[in-house]
């Protein structure tokens, strides 16, 4: 009997040991998921930065341009 305890413990301490090192791996890639996920969020907010600046400078040249046509038309309506 006392084969059979000990046995018994012996595959307890190894599924103990198994969920141990699986949880640290879990804990782990939670990590590097998180670091990634900040990364991410930084870039992002880069990239929304950047598109709201190219949004603004090709809100800038439209109007710029619509000005020319505009003062082109005028010369012509002179002409």
């Amino acid at each position: 009997m006392s084969d059979s305890n000990n046995s018994s413990e012996t595959a307890s301490a190894l599924d103990l040991n198994t969920l141990e090192a699986r949880i640290d791996e879990l804990i782990q890639a939670i990590g590097q998921v998180s670091v990634e996920n900040d990364t991410l969020r930084a870039q992002q907010t880069q990239l929304m930065a950047e598109r709201s600046a190219l949004i603004e400078k090709s809100e800038l040249a439209r109007a710029r341009v619509e000005s020319m046509i505009a003062r082109l038309k005028a010369m012509e309506v002179h002409t």
